[in-house]
């Protein structure tokens, strides 16, 4: 029992040093991205597949580089990405319950890569953008439908926190708008203010002439900034700490009494290694824009704040994170002296300080604490914020452009649409990225 006892602690700490995408590789795509030069962090995300993102990681790959493509206008090999994203969320829901056990007594990075409810949400909206680019309306209706039917199932099993998302609410009716199912677009536009209203975020409020079918409709959505990265912090905590950190609900779930028990069995006044997530704030100086046709200037309108979302989830997961880390330490302070007594093979010898058993103790605490690590993953390449704006202007060939601009409201660059061909009575939609 000693020796298997000692074997299920090598595969605790092999399976602790599991990776994720280190912050080192998201500032360069990040820099990447801050240059304009999104084709070009979306070949980087390729070319480092192997080596960031691990089989548990598929889902982030296909997010990661899904948004790089789509900013970098690039919808069809976009959409293919973001698609498989889809699916792979799909089944790792269906997994999510077996693997939760194992981060128990592992580690959070052994497990696949569940995507938060906004990212989620958020895969509807690109692969709809993409469709819009590629002019295929009818299938940006199907992920406009896919996203209200996902929204209204989180309503249903939330009651609060993340369990609606305003924009992609407002996003679908517009959608459903073009499509013509105009009772759909009313039932999502309600949806949308009501989450707005919740949230505390200002509702949209854009001015639609009486007379629109004289005119075209210019949609443009701007993504600004990048989101937060979220990185590991390491800290000691002593076991007395752990104790009520154990007690703690694991996201809904109930705590095991055995599970209290062993963190309980901790030994009080010693200290542990621990790591969390925490989020760094990337700094970017364009946070805004409006949008100027034919001496016309429209207001860009703040539709979503992304940042803040991630900064929710964090908030809503950190009960369950910090009390799979209380829980992980005590079994691995057990496994150590488990390992102790399997090389000794007496608790007698296992008290002399330098024997073999020490050592193997001594060997395997600090192995655990040096491959400790917190679950950072995240889809990082969003944008930090979204804008967008309803423009009527008349129908025809039109330059559109966009005015962007600082906290202050100084212009410091802009951005032109070409050639943009404007249907009377029609839309169109348009979309660009600033990471800087």
């Amino acid at each position: 029992m000693q020796n298997k006892a000692l074997l299920a602690v090598c595969a605790v700490v092999l399976c602790s040093a599991c990776g994720a995408p280190s912050l080192r590789y998201k500032y360069q795509v990040n820099k990447l991205a801050a240059q304009g030069n999104f084709a070009q962090a979306a070949d980087y995300v390729k070319d480092k597949a192997k080596s960031s993102y691990g089989a548990r990681d598929e889902i982030l790959y296909d997010l990661d580089r899904g948004a790089l493509l789509h900013d970098a206008q690039n919808a069809s090999e976009s959409d293919l990405l973001l698609a498989a994203a889809q699916q792979h969320i799909t089944d790792s829901y269906t997994k999510s319950v077996s693997a939760s056990a194992s981060r128990l007594v592992v580690n959070d990075l052994t497990t696949p890569y569940y995507a938060a409810n906004y990212e989620t949400a958020l895969t509807f909206f690109y692969r709809a953008m993409n469709f819009l680019q590629q002019n295929d309306v009818m299938s940006a209706g199907v992920e406009a439908r896919k996203a209200v039917f996902f929204l209204d199932h989180l309503r249903g099993d939330k009651t609060h926190g993340y369990n609606d998302d305003p924009f992609v609410q407002y996003m679908a009716s517009v959608i459903f708008e073009s499509t013509g199912e105009l009772s759909d677009a009313r039932i999502a536009r309600t949806n949308a203010l009501k989450a707005y209203e919740k949230r505390g975020w200002s509702k949209p409020d854009f001015a639609v002439p009486t007379d629109w079918q004289n005119y075209g409709e210019v949609i443009v959505v701007h993504y600004v900034g990048q989101v937060p990265l979220k990185k590991s912090q390491t800290v000691q905590v002593a076991w007395h700490k752990l104790m009520s950190m154990a007690d703690s609900p694991v996201e809904g779930q109930a705590i095991a009494p055995e599970v209290q028990n062993a963190v309980r069995a901790g030994l009080t006044g010693s200290a542990v290694t621990i790591a969390y997530p925490v989020v760094e704030p990337q700094p970017y100086l364009i946070t805004g824009s409006y949008l100027a046709v034919n001496g016309q200037r429209f207001k860009m309108q703040k539709m979503t704040d992304v940042a803040e979302l991630m900064h929710q989830d964090l908030r809503e997961k950190l009960p369950g994170i910090w009390f799979r880390l209380a829980t992980r330490a005590v079994l691995k302070r057990v496994a150590a002296v488990q390992a102790r007594h399997a090389v000794d093979g007496s608790s007698k010898e296992g008290k002399k300080w330098g024997s073999a058993g020490w050592m193997a103790e001594m060997a395997v605490s600090l192995l655990s604490a040096a491959t400790e690590k917190a679950d950072t993953r995240q889809w990082f390449t969003l944008p930090a914020e979204i804008y967008m704006t309803r423009a009527f202007v008349a129908p025809g060939t039109q330059n559109i452009t966009l005015q962007l601009t600082d906290k202050n409201g100084a212009v410091l660059g802009q951005h032109t649409f070409e050639n943009v061909a404007v249907p009377k009575g029609g839309r169109v939609f348009l979309h660009h990225r600033t990471a800087y």
